[in-house]
């Protein structure tokens, strides 16, 4: 045996343990030029991150340590404060019906971008459309093992949204689902399966516009996505520089076969 290889089995060792044995650091990053409210929502059996709503301003970012297990989803509201006509806390976006900026337990109303993480020895992640789209948003793993692709919606769905999607004051581009109701966008009743719920016309021009989101609740060989001991960054409204590093990522991704 090789001695001098002890001291970094030894590290590496170390390393992956403690790094399994605490979980994930899960950092919301604002590049919007306005200031966005997160929601947080752990899902039953989850713990709470420490906050379910939080003001971020343009420009920062705020961290948090998932314990391993950990599963929920996370999105931004937008426009938030005082409501002119009836003085209650809310959200043009995203709202959680909390009337304030902690969730408290409560899910995005769509339209809302959505970032889903569930941690464990093989992590799984998602951005997904089901609930429709308010605002640009990519996540990324970092420091982690196996594919760990980045994924999300860079682009800005609410400029190509058609109106029979539009969310109310023109804000948000709803899923077919939210705005039609039917089984045939739902995939529920019969529809309820894989093989008889099939992408729609506007479904497949989310999937166009963001090839690597959930654009349908059947969507899952291209959009779910698994990586081994990672943190992960979600940035909401992703820089022209950045996007451009996402988009050669993917394009690296997809030479190379590794999703």
């Amino acid at each position: 045996m090789d001695h001098h290889h002890r001291p970094f089995s030894l590290f590496l060792f170390l390393h992956l343990f403690f790094k399994g044995s605490l979980g994930a650091t899960i950092t919301l990053s604002n590049n919007c030029d306005y200031t966005i409210w997160p929601g947080v929502l752990s899902n039953a059996g989850s713990p709470d991150l420490g906050s379910t709503g939080f003001e971020l301003s343009s420009g920062r970012s705020r961290s948090f340590q998932a314990t391993p297990g950990w599963s929920g989803r996370l999105w931004a509201r937008t426009r938030c404060g005082p409501d002119p006509s009836t003085g209650k806390w809310a959200c043009s976006t995203g709202d959680c019906g909390s009337g304030q900026p902690e969730c408290t337990g409560s899910g995005a109303t769509p339209p809302a971008t959505l970032a889903e993480i569930t941690l464990g020895d093989e992590d799984y992640y998602d951005v997904s459309l089901v609930d429709g789209f308010n605002i640009p948003m990519v996540m990324e793993a970092e420091g982690g093992s196996g594919s760990c692709q980045p994924t999300g919606c860079a682009s800005d769905l609410n400029e190509q949204c058609p109106d029979e999607l539009r969310g109310k004051k023109g804000e948000g581009c709803k899923s077919a689902c939210e705005a039609f109701g039917t089984a045939e966008y739902c995939c529920s009743g019969a529809n309820g399966s894989p093989n008889t719920c099939k992408p729609s016309s506007y479904s497949q021009m989310f999937k166009l516009a963001c090839p690597h989101a959930y654009s349908y609740a059947y969507d899952d060989a291209t959009s779910t996505f698994t990586c081994v001991d990672a943190d992960y960054t979600i940035t909401f409204c992703p820089s022209l520089t950045r996007l451009v590093q996402y988009l050669v990522l993917l394009q690296y991704y997809y030479i190379f076969d590794l999703s």
